[in-house]
């Protein structure tokens, strides 16, 4: 028997959000927008702003990446409809009055002039910027509510940028070993559904994993002359050291959660803090022990997800301490 099917028809984005500003802008800044915009940059975000003031003009979106080390700000501007030269100039003019590091441009469609003005952008600037087109579409299959779909038609080439950044203009054996080894580890958490986030990888020595606030993180790292691998939490806390502090404080029940003692770094004189959880005797050169090592970390990261993120998420942003009242949840 023949299964009947629906078909797929495209729908005018107008019919779901009539007004940019209105509509359109409110819903990107929404979970469920977010979501959908996370999904398809491959990044964790955290809305700061919406129309915010640069100088006499307004950008649709101000964001930040929850998935980094450093603050790494993220400019949305939205355009529902062709792009045009106007918009292309407010971009610019608004990265640079914001000292955005990523620069993300939604639009209905695309001129081939701005796809190329993006990809020209992403070949010229620093390292430290990035530029992204997508294309906002609607989709319909009979009378089902319309389903929205982003299409990244201009994004940072990665691979030319590594590259720039190998001696010589090659990439180390050592650096393509790391991108190789985190590359492995996140088509395990893919394949098994974790609910720890995958990022691309990168060759360095480290990679991280948002928990849903700027300023704290979950890490894998390696260290190969010490032939050990590790996972940890780290933080930033405002101010100084209070978050740090404020997580030291449920240290006992952190570690029986775990099972494990662990190795509590507060860094003084830095502006990180970091406790982590370390496997001995890993080398990270070895491919043929990457599937023990990948198990364990996958482990303790998700271990390190459950305990850390309740907590992270009851840090107050003044730094005035945890709500003792929260018990935690586990940790490594």
């Amino acid at each position: 028997m023949i299964p009947k099917l629906g078909k797929v028809h495209r729908v005018d984005v107008r019919s779901a959000w009539p007004n940019e500003a209105s509509h359109f802008t409110p819903w990107l800044a929404s979970d469920e927008g977010m979501e959908l915009l996370q999904e398809a940059l491959g990044m964790e975000l955290e809305v700061e702003a919406t129309e915010k003031f640069v100088g006499p003009f307004k950008a649709d979106i101000l964001a930040k990446r929850t998935d980094t080390t450093d603050d790494h700000w993220v400019l949305i501007e939205n355009q529902l409809e062709r792009t045009d030269h106007r918009h292309l100039g407010q971009l610019l003019t608004y990265a640079a009055g914001l000292d955005a590091v990523t620069v993300v441009w939604i639009a209905e469609s695309f001129a081939e002039e701005h796809r190329a003005a993006l990809d020209w952008l992403n070949d010229v600037t620093s390292d430290q910027l990035e530029f992204f087109g997508l294309e906002i579409e609607l989709w319909q299959i009979a009378g089902s509510p319309p389903a929205p779909m982003f299409n990244i038609i201009a994004e940072p080439n990665d691979w030319q940028r590594e590259v720039k950044q190998g001696a010589g203009g090659r990439v180390s054996d050592l650096k393509e070993t790391q991108r190789h080894y985190w590359s492995a580890l996140r088509s395990a958490l893919i394949e098994r559904g974790s609910k720890v986030r995958p990022q691309k990888a990168q060759p360095q020595s480290w990679t991280t994993y948002a928990l849903g606030r700027s300023g704290a993180w979950l890490g894998a790292c390696m260290n190969t002359q010490k032939n050990n691998v590790w996972a940890e939490f780290c933080c930033n806390g405002p101010p100084g050291k209070v978050w740090y502090d404020a997580i030291v404080a449920h240290r006992d029940e952190i570690e029986a959660k775990i099972g494990h003692p662990l190795s509590w770094q507060r860094l003084d004189g830095k502006k990180q803090s970091r406790v982590a959880l370390y496997l001995e005797n890993a080398d990270p050169t070895n491919e043929s022990d990457w599937g023990r090592q990948h198990t364990w970390l996958i482990e303790k990261l998700e271990r390190f997800y459950d305990v850390f993120r309740p907590l992270v998420l009851e840090l107050p942003e003044s730094g005035e301490g945890l709500d003792q009242s929260q018990d935690g949840n586990e940790t490594d």
